[in-house]
């Protein structure tokens, strides 16, 4: 059977199939778990290069954008509740090509956002321990998380509610220390470029510079479908861990982006490596007892989203690798374990070296980049289904349909763009990269994808379906 030239086999075995354990509150812990590092990490380089006022206002787009996503996702995870999340809504409405498209854009932000993560942790550490080789904190870390993900989903999960529930609470003492030291002069401490003014030092471009920055406060909770086949009740428990993840989340990144900069000032935060800490130690004291408090509990917070994509980036490269799309090797499943352990250890390897190698500013570009050719993807999927497969059984519809997925997919356009503007060499070869796996699949893969995968025959019913009026 083929389809857009695409050869198919029926080779999966009981190696290839997953165990189900997560139910909303495990979902709830991961979901906020993926991202919460990004409230400690990262999303502060976009001070400098939007200054205060152009992050925030980025921030309010990205807002809009992953809320409106979730809500579209939330309705394609219970109606395609497989284990590849974006590539199995591609797979789905697009064929092999669009789901291929879409889950090459996933492994390429889960498998680099682990790398900048890493680093920050390493970061947070020097702060408690310092004097060891950031190299070998990194592999150091690595190798503890890799093995907690191959011991068992069930144990991964549990672990990663524990590390988010210690970094929100985190993320709480410092609103509540900080709120009372707020000082709204320093979020104005960047000098405006030559005809820019205070408000956006660097004028109304400075926006679009800061977009990838506001996508760190959310990046990544769109993997909670990657988690579907391991999901007790995807039906019901998929929106309820999507939803309450990214109202979380929303809170939570405007609480540390008014807070951080009122403490620490602009100049300082756009250029820091552990900017919680550092805005309270700015403001109180290094001797401060929150410094260190905050530094401690920072650490799960990174953890928590440094193991939840590790859990990800696994269930990405296994539902690609066991649908013939990437080599079949990558989705052997640990025969006791019931883990993905082979693609687990590959996408530990490319982090490792991306890590150890590469710049965190440039990583968080190109984990942007794949990030975001999913994002747009996933709401293609979702407009493309209502129209090929109206009744479809969708126990989750999307409010506002269709309005919701499409101001999705416009801000999500937008912010691919961005990338390209305030770091267009990166971009490019990004896509040169892209372009490389979209190479192996046209000359390749697509000639032997394998027919009994859960999404290829979902996708091969549903054509059927169709076909039969």
């Amino acid at each position: 059977m083929s389809e857009l030239g695409c050869s198919v086999n029926t080779n999966i075995t009981e190696n290839q199939q997953l165990k189900r354990c997560a139910g909303p509150l495990l979902l709830w812990g991961l979901g906020v778990g993926y991202v919460v590092s990004g409230d400690y990490f990262g999303w502060n380089f976009g001070v400098a290069a939007g200054g205060f006022w152009g992050l925030f206002i980025a921030t309010i787009l990205m807002a809009i954008m992953y809320i409106t996503m979730c809500l579209t996702i939330a309705e394609l995870a219970t109606a395609i509740p497989f284990a590849g999340g974006a590539y199995a809504f591609g797979r789905a409405s697009m064929g092999p090509w669009g789901g291929y498209l879409a889950g090459i854009g996933v492994v390429l932000e889960y498998v680099l956002a682990p790398a900048v993560i890493v680093n920050g942790i390493v970061g947070y550490v020097n702060i408690l321990i310092p004097g060891v080789p950031d190299w070998l904190w990194v592999v150091g870390f690595y190798g503890i998380f890799l093995a907690m993900n191959t011991l068992g989903a069930k144990t991964t999960l549990n672990f990663e509610l524990a590390v988010t529930s210690i970094a929100v609470i985190g993320l709480a003492i410092f609103g509540l220390v900080g709120f009372f030291h707020f000082d709204i002069s320093k979020v104005w401490e960047i000098a405006p470029t030559a005809g820019n003014t205070a408000f956006l030092p660097m004028g109304w471009l400075g926006i679009w510079a800061a977009i990838p920055y506001a996508i760190w406060f959310f990046l990544a909770i769109e993997g909670l479908p990657l988690v579907s086949e391991e999901c007790k009740n995807p039906a019901k428990d998929m929106p309820k861990g999507l939803l309450t993840s990214i109202a979380t989340l929303v809170i939570t990144g405007f609480l540390v982006l008014f807070l951080a900069v009122g403490l620490g000032g602009a100049e300082v935060m756009g250029q820091s490596d552990s900017p919680l800490p550092e805005a309270l130690s700015m403001a109180l004291g290094q001797a401060h007892w929150s410094v260190k408090g905050l530094a401690l509990i920072g650490l799960a917070g990174l953890i928590a989203s440094f193991n939840g994509i590790i859990f990800g980036y696994g269930r990405a490269i296994f539902a690609l690798s066991r649908a013939g799309y990437l080599p079949q090797g990558l989705s052997k499943v640990h025969p006791r374990f019931r883990t993905p352990h082979v693609a687990l250890l590959a996408g530990g390897a490319i982090g490792i070296v991306g890590a150890i190698l590469g710049n965190g500013d440039v990583l968080i570009q190109i984990a942007v980049f794949g990030a975001v050719i999913s994002y747009i993807m996933m709401m293609l999927s979702a407009i493309v289904l209502r129209k090929k497969q109206p009744n479809m059984n969708r126990p989750y519809k999307v409010p506002g349909y269709p309005v919701t997925p499409y101001v999705a997919l416009v801000l999500a356009i937008i912010a691919l763009f961005a990338g390209f503007f305030y770091a267009p060499k990166v971009i490019l070869w990004t896509a040169l990269v892209y372009a490389i796996f979209v190479a192996y699949f046209a000359f390749y893969s697509r000639h032997h994808l394998v027919a009994k995968a859960p999404e290829e025959e979902f996708a091969i019913l549903k054509k059927a379906e169709e076909e039969l009026g």
